[in-house]
């Protein structure tokens, strides 16, 4: 077990994607765990899914901050591709913890939009490596993704294996997020952690992924593709178990050391945060069919095998994902575990008190 070198109370702290999925339950978690601590929110709020999502997650952590008020919370909308605001906002805040969450996400609409990735993921990423070079931070943490992975064939997936083969231009930018934070460390000694995410699921999550796309398309008796013909794995790792990763990992700051050629030896980590435990397709949809006739979104009598389609493997997908968490476990005692039934009764839950269904 690695000793925390990172006190959070009483800090700054930078979370880029503060409107996203994981950014807003971990500004969430860190106001509700941590002392006298100032968070600053930055998000473009962009339109890649519905926004109402993302100015609820915002009033849920405006309802919360108020209960607290020994820490604060602001919110800045703007975007990480943009220098100058990235810039300003160190300036003005002089931040002690990065957490970059904010990226253009999703394997698919890689292949339709690629600026936008290259935008996000990319020039934003290079912004916020920029700024920590130049304003000194205890830590940077930032999202990588288990989409690195790409063809490897063995599994589980570790952080030792090559990730040279992305099989999308987003896995493609998360790779590149690792490498220029790597060079970032090794030249100007910036302690950095790199997460790479299985598969993240729950209440208030994104709309692309399977689960929650599932859900509208049945409400609206419209057909689900299953990929793959229902023979695709998954390591759906549950949001709050994402962020307990999170903040664990954000205590500590890989050390600064030097080299024998006298140049810091990069403080540079990447972990894999998963459930270890991948679910195939088809129970997984068996799973939330049930769960959401228990939480009235869908009525007892729904006909799911009407609407069930099985289809081939879609480009820049692969057939498993299965994270080897024994770092994680080892450094700081933690590893996901939430069950799949209980994290989709969740989401189902949320959802129908959503969407008043």
């Amino acid at each position: 077990m690695l000793t925390p070198n990172v006190n959070l109370n009483g800090k700054t702290i930078l979370v880029t994607g503060a409107a996203g999925f994981i950014g807003a339950n971990l500004v969430i978690e860190l106001l509700r765990t941590t002392e006298k601590v100032h968070i600053v929110g930055l998000d473009s709020i962009n339109d890649y899914y519905d926004v109402s999502i993302k100015h609820w997650r915002l009033e849920e952590i405006e309802k919360l901050a108020s209960q607290y008020p020994a820490s604060q919370w602001t919110f800045i909308k703007g975007n990480i591709a943009d220098k100058a605001l990235v810039e300003s906002c160190f300036t003005k805040y002089s931040f002690d913890v990065v957490v970059n969450l904010a990226a253009q996400a999703g394997v698919r609409y890689s292949i339709a939009n690629p600026d936008a990735y290259l935008e996000a993921n990319l020039i934003g990423f290079y912004n916020i490596l920029q700024a920590c070079r130049n304003h000194p931070v205890e830590h940077l943490v930032y999202a990588s993704s288990s989409s690195v992975y790409g063809s490897n064939k063995k599994v589980p997936y570790s952080t030792d294996d090559k990730v040279d083969n992305p099989l999308s231009l987003y896995a493609a930018t998360k790779k590149c997020n690792e490498l220029l934070a790597h060079s970032y460390s090794k030249l100007y000694n910036i302690p950095s952690t790199g997460l790479r995410f299985f598969t993240v699921y729950g209440p208030a999550g994104r709309p692309d992924m399977a689960y929650f796309g599932f859900t509208n398309k049945l409400l609206k008796g419209e057909n689900i593709q299953i990929f793959n013909f229902g023979n695709c794995k998954r390591d759906f790792t549950f949001v709050d178990d994402i962020v307990e990763g999170v903040k664990r990992v954000m205590q500590h700051a890989p050390e600064k050391q030097t080299g024998e050629d006298g140049l810091p030896v990069p403080p540079y980590r990447v972990y894999n945060i998963g459930n270890s435990n991948p679910e195939n397709l088809l129970d997984f949809v068996d799973i939330l069919q049930q769960e959401l006739i228990a939480a009235g979104v869908l009525p007892e009598d729904y006909d799911f095998e009407a609407h069930k389609e099985l289809v081939p493997m879609q480009l820049g997908d692969v057939p498993v994902t299965f994270a080897d968490t024994t770092p994680l476990e080892e450094d700081f005692g933690f590893k996901p575990n939430t069950p799949l039934r209980e994290g989709l009764r969740k989401f189902a839950r949320w959802y129908k008190e959503f969407y008043k269904v």
